[in-house]
């Protein structure tokens, strides 16, 4: 086995991926400028709902984080045309994870994928081949590259589609949820939105979107199906780009279909044809343990909620990073109070005094930021002559169109509970079931 990871093969593919990941990350910072989204995410707001571990990651202050897209405009530019680009590449991984850490209310499948991405790139080749690198540095050029290294991306991508079609198999999706709510609000979608409200196209949509994930990578791969595979795939994500507001993820990800070919498709381009004699490379264990030990935590990561108690799409724990893409419609209200037992004053809590709209409307069906908005505003009480203020919450939420429930305990003191990985015994258990005939739609 170590020797196949190890055996020449067209280093084509990654050559292709670093094109393709610069144009569309050069295009992803132009976005950000152009829809203002810098300031209006990493500026304006004066609280940051940070990742566990990753409190210790701030904004730049200032005008900061306009000149850090500047740089990671510049980064993506120096990857697609292979530019300095053992340099730039850690550079730009460690850029946009930094921005992609900065707040949970932006988080974004893609944007982790990206960040994966970035990371694994790090270690690859593409540079070695169609780069100023290779016109500067002759010594470097090579037609070819060791399987591991092409191999690589594809897998991580693979892995995508496959948990997230895993996420899929849950009573909710099979019974027609969120998709039922999202459709019905997409009736004026040209030529097929007259029939969104229709069961069969539910269900169409729902089961469809199901198999494609768990299937489309091994119908890609094997040969007869091959092109029928993309061609469900490329109107599976065009279709997506027109019903939800997923930005570059569709784009990014037809961009990536092309690897899952064999190698030796991409050798038609002349420039591509490999040598008639092979180099070899020399086996490590060192590079295949590391690539097993990442895998493990790639297989590892989407898993772990089946450690914590509860639906994952009601508790959220375990939900980040695990490919759980579109699962649940959220809809409600949290309402903070901070109490006062030594002066017995009480205060109702306007959000919009502490966090943007964006902010406020993200966090109340997520446990984890409601704890994290708790802590800051007892931190706030307690700074300001209150050491001893608490505070409650009252959510009451639905998920994928039931009634209302509460989801946090209303009797419990969040300043005074941690945070951590256990499970969250003030997160209240889902008890509403799913009825077809009370669904109740966010307005």
């Amino acid at each position: 086995m170590l020797q196949t990871l190890f055996r020449p093969t067209s280093i084509a593919p990654l050559v292709y991926l670093r094109i393709a990941f610069g144009v569309i990350m050069t295009w992803e910072v132009y976005r950000y400028f152009d829809y203002g989204w810098i300031k209006r995410y990493y500026i304006d707001p004066q609280f940051f709902f940070t990742y566990y571990g990753f409190d210790w990651i701030q904004p730049w202050p200032g005008d900061g984080m306009y000149w850090h897209f500047y740089l990671m405009g510049a980064l993506a530019i120096c990857i697609a045309i292979g530019f300095a680009y053992r340099l730039v590449m850690p550079l730009f991984f460690l850029a946009f994870t930094y921005v992609f850490l900065l707040d949970q209310t932006n988080y974004l499948n893609h944007f982790y994928l990206i960040s994966l991405i970035s990371l694994l790139l790090c270690f690859v080749p593409a540079h070695r081949a169609f780069s100023i690198d290779a016109r500067l540095h002759p010594s470097i050029r090579s037609k070819v590259a060791p399987a591991w290294a092409v191999y690589l991306i594809p897998a991580q991508i693979a892995i995508v589609y496959i948990f997230g079609g895993i996420a899929k198999l849950n009573g909710d999706w099979l019974q027609g949820e969120p998709m039922r709510i999202w459709l019905s609000e997409r009736t004026d979608f040209p030529i097929i939105g007259r029939w969104f409200t229709e069961e069969w196209m539910v269900y169409l949509f729902s089961y469809g979107g199901l198999f494609i994930d768990l299937f489309v990578v091994p119908l890609i791969l094997w040969r007869r199906t091959r092109w029928f595979a993309v061609t469900i795939l490329l109107s599976f994500h065009l279709l997506n780009m027109q019903l939800f507001s997923i930005g570059i993820f569709p784009w990014f990800m037809i961009a990536t279909t092309p690897l899952f070919f064999p190698p030796h498709w991409f050798e038609r381009i002349a420039y591509f044809r490999r040598p008639e004699v092979l180099p070899t490379f020399r086996v490590s264990r060192v590079i295949f343990a590391g690539l097993a030990l990442y895998f493990a935590v790639q297989i590892a990561l989407p898993l772990r909620h089946f450690f914590y108690p509860g639906d994952v799409n009601w508790t959220e724990e375990g939900h980040t990073f695990a490919w759980h893409m579109k699962l649940r419609d959220k809809a409600g209200e949290a309402n903070f109070t901070v109490y006062d037992p030594v002066s017995d004053r009480t205060w109702a809590i306007d959000r919009s005094e502490f966090l943007t709209r964006r902010q406020s409307r993200e966090i109340s069906g997520h446990p984890d930021m409601i704890l994290l908005f708790a802590h800051y505003l007892a931190d706030l009480w307690h700074s300001n002559g209150f050491p001893q203020a608490e505070v409650y919450v009252e959510a009451q939420i639905s998920l994928n169109g039931r009634a209302p429930q509460w989801m946090i305990d209303p009797n419990v003191d969040l300043a005074q509970v941690s945070r951590d990985l256990a499970p969250a015994a003030w997160i209240l258990p889902l008890y509403e079931p799913l009825n077809r005939d009370t669904i109740i739609v966010d307005q």
